[in-house]
């Protein structure tokens, strides 16, 4: 029997506010510092601790973030929106409620573009709702106990519920992709997924193919990697459909990823919506948002991924590939442009310069960052580093292996790609009167290889301009070295 997979996501985005979404406590650490050098329970307050007889008061900047998400994301914005209260006791949820929104969320009935693969066609993914909540705190397991660190809790964030939509783990991986750049390119989250800024849901069931009816769908909780989403997914994929095809049942569960052993794991078996027995918050007031509101916000929408992704392709003419790994993030694509700009005021050919930067930071430049895992921003490369970089490469003046060594000396020390250059002889011979002699004196080396050559064994000018090449421990211009050893091979031969 063959089967097919249906899968939707819940994706929490933590909104990058200065403070909490019910009180003033800070939401994020100062800049330059992470999460993890926060002392535990440092930015809490009776409210966002859940302490008896507090009130909470909405932040208003949430409340434009979550507009912001629901336009981007062609979302309709209800006029009046209502917190409510999600009863759950955990040990990181203090009040034992978690204050959400429930039946009116802010926004709704959205959609999202996505291409799973290079070669797949654009699907239109639907996006069910957005809804604006509070975070909870963090459990923090040792040997035989556990603590709490409430930090987190009261931390703004917004939920976007994807409609089951999804086919495979490719395509939800894209997904996330997508939405993730569009969270970062409105400025609204930080995405950063390591502390768990912008996290996943994946609920994934499977059915007979051509069926109607969904399958029972199994939650994997708390996803806060791309890949891992991706092979969470798989894995679950094929453990359905082994225990259906074994004669089992699927039971509808929560389940956790193990990245070491790629395998989910029960948690506990899953809750409906009314068992967390919702109601209206009496302590906080109906959101109200005018038309003007949404108005004022949507004539700040900065460029999106999909608008600078068409612009990159219509304008520079990018590959597809290209423009969509350059505008995966808006630091990448703000680095692109800004690289451009200064390549073309060198008068490099502006079409040129961007396919060459595109190779550079899709090629080179992405190993390094994957390898180290940081963004571009926080690397001591610079937009003058790859503007210098492609700028000596294409003129000529630094061979690709010489560009590539120059690259990873810049990336390590943030030493200028000139001085490298200069400091590591990297520079291309390209000077005919220094080339001409070790050209003579190679062909002068292999009379016999000289003279297969001239009788039409062509296949042997790659063969001399190895050999020049050692000879100038590989400084020699590729391109003027090929048309010279050429020339010299017939001339050296006539006479």
């Amino acid at each position: 029997m063959n089967f097919e997979a249906v899968i939707g996501l819940e994706v929490h985005a933590q909104l990058a506010t200065d403070s909490k979404i019910f009180c003033g406590c800070p939401a994020r650490p100062p800049a330059g510092r992470s999460v993890a050098e926060i002392p535990p329970n440092a930015n809490t307050c009776p409210i966002c601790t859940g302490h008896p007889g507090t009130l909470p008061v909405l932040n208003e900047k949430v409340v434009d973030y979550a507009i912001l998400a629901g336009i981007a994301t062609r979302c309709s914005i209800r006029g009046k929106s209502v917190f409510a209260r999600k009863n759950y006791f955990y040990p990181d949820l203090p009040k034992g409620y978690q204050i959400s929104q429930y039946d009116e969320p802010i926004c709704e009935k959205g959609w999202l573009e996505i291409q799973a693969l290079p070669t797949s066609p654009d699907k239109r993914i639907g996006i069910n709702r957005i809804h604006m909540e509070e975070d909870a705190g963090k459990n923090v397991h040792a040997h035989g106990y556990s603590l709490v660190n409430l930090n987190r809790a009261g931390v703004p964030l917004i939920e976007i519920v994807s409609e089951p939509e999804l086919s495979s783990a490719a395509e939800a991986g894209a997904y996330l992709r997508s939405l993730h750049a569009v969270v970062t390119y409105l400025g609204i989250s930080d995405g950063n997924m390591q502390e768990g800024n912008f996290r996943c849901d994946a609920n994934v069931s499977v059915r007979p193919a051509g069926q109607k009816e969904f399958g029972t769908r199994v939650e994997i909780k708390n996803v806060n990697s791309f890949r891992f989403v991706e092979k969470a997914i798989d894995y679950e994929i094929q453990r359905q459909i082994g225990v259906i095809e074994g004669g089992g049942k699927i039971v509808q569960e929560t389940r956790t990823f193990d990245s070491n052993k790629n395998v989910t794991i029960s948690m506990r078996s899953k809750e409906e919506a009314e068992d967390y027995r919702y109601f209206p918050d009496p302590d906080l007031i109906p959101v109200r948002v005018t038309e003007a509101r949404v108005n004022r916000l949507r004539s700040e929408l900065p460029e999106l991924p999909d608008a600078v992704k068409r612009r990159f392709m219509t304008e520079l003419g990018l590959s597809a590939e290209d423009a969509a790994a350059l505008t995966s993030t808006r630091d990448l694509a703000l680095f692109f442009e800004e690289a451009l700009q200064a390549l073309s005021e060198t008068g490099i050919d502006r079409a040129k310069g961007a396919k060459a930067l595109a190779n550079w930071l899709t090629g080179e430049v992405g190993r390094l960052l994957n390898e180290s895992g940081v963004e571009i921003r926080n690397s001591r490369l610079t937009v003058v580093h790859l503007a210098d970089l492609v700028r000596v490469t294409l003129e000529g003046a630094v061979s690709s292996t010489g560009a590539k060594q120059a690259l990873s000396e810049a990336w390590s020390t943030g030493e200028s790609i000139p001085a490298v250059v200069a400091r590591l002889g990297l520079k291309q011979v390209s000077d005919l009167g220094e080339l001409e002699p070790a050209v003579e004196k190679v062909i002068a080396a292999f009379p016999g290889q000289a003279a297969e050559f001239r009788a039409g064994k062509e296949k042997l000018l790659g063969f001399f301009v190895g050999q020049v090449m050692k000879a100038t421990g590989g400084k020699a211009n590729p391109a003027l070295l090929q048309e010279l050893v050429a020339k010299k091979l017939k001339q050296m031969g006539d006479s």
